[in-house]
């Protein structure tokens, strides 16, 4: 889901300064809600576990170019179950910085937009979980069907930035829409393998319920809301 250098230039990614902007500002709403309800010492645990995770599926994790962009398995309802919204999203932002200041220096100019990529999707995700799972249900107790939804939301808003970004610095050319073509369709892999991680996951979970109430850990994992 980077955006290649070149793509956006000049005035143009003023734009991505905004949405990352507003992205980050609302992300960190969702931190202060956690810190709020689960003190900081488990805020900060959990966004270090998410950032470490997140460095590790995109510098380690098999990536490939593909089109506009490159296909890489983030796994970000993986990290919502696990963790809630605003300690992953933490984690995507610090990851990815992190994976640019260290190892990608040439994705730096385009981290607004990669972050923006990365989480406004994660909001969404969040959002429908609240619709799709009931009150009283852990995520540990999640169908395939509710996973499967929350992964196609997820990667499917990654393909919609990664097409807006591109579309917007490159215009409907035929080569760029092919481009933009050619990584959705690659993106339905990560579709496929991403609810299956998460009920690999989930599966482990129930299997270490001496986990239940630990800091590490996002409290719906284990229990239904209060």
């Amino acid at each position: 889901m980077h955006i290649e250098p070149g793509i956006v230039e000049g005035g143009k990614i003023l734009l991505s300064y905004g949405t990352a902007a507003a992205a980050i500002g609302y992300g960190g709403k969702l931190a202060m809600e956690t810190l709020k309800r689960d003190g900081g010492v488990s805020l900060a645990l959990r966004a270090l576990l998410a950032t470490v995770l997140v460095f590790v599926f995109f510098e380690v994790f098999p990536t490939q170019a593909v089109g506009v962009s490159e296909v890489h398995l983030i796994l970000g309802s993986t990290l919502l179950l696990l963790f809630g919204a605003g300690p992953t999203a933490i984690g995507l932002a610090a990851g990815l910085l992190l994976q640019g200041v260290f190892f990608a220096p040439d994705d730096l100019p385009q981290y607004t937009m990669n972050v923006t990529t990365l989480l406004v999707p994660l909001f969404a995700i969040a959002a429908l979980a609240r619709r799709i799972v009931p009150a009283d249900s852990a995520y540990v107790d999640l169908r395939y069907g509710q996973v499967f939804k929350l992964s196609l939301a997820y990667q499917g808003g990654i393909v919609a930035w990664v097409a807006f970004w591109a579309l917007y610095g490159q215009g409907v050319g035929a080569d760029n829409l092919h481009g933009v073509m050619t990584f959705g369709a690659a993106y339905l892999l990560v579709v496929v393998l991403e609810p299956l991680v998460d009920l690999a996951v989930l599966a482990a979970a129930r299997t270490l319920r001496s986990l239940k109430g630990s800091m590490a850990l996002e409290k719906r994992l284990y229990e239904g809301m209060r």
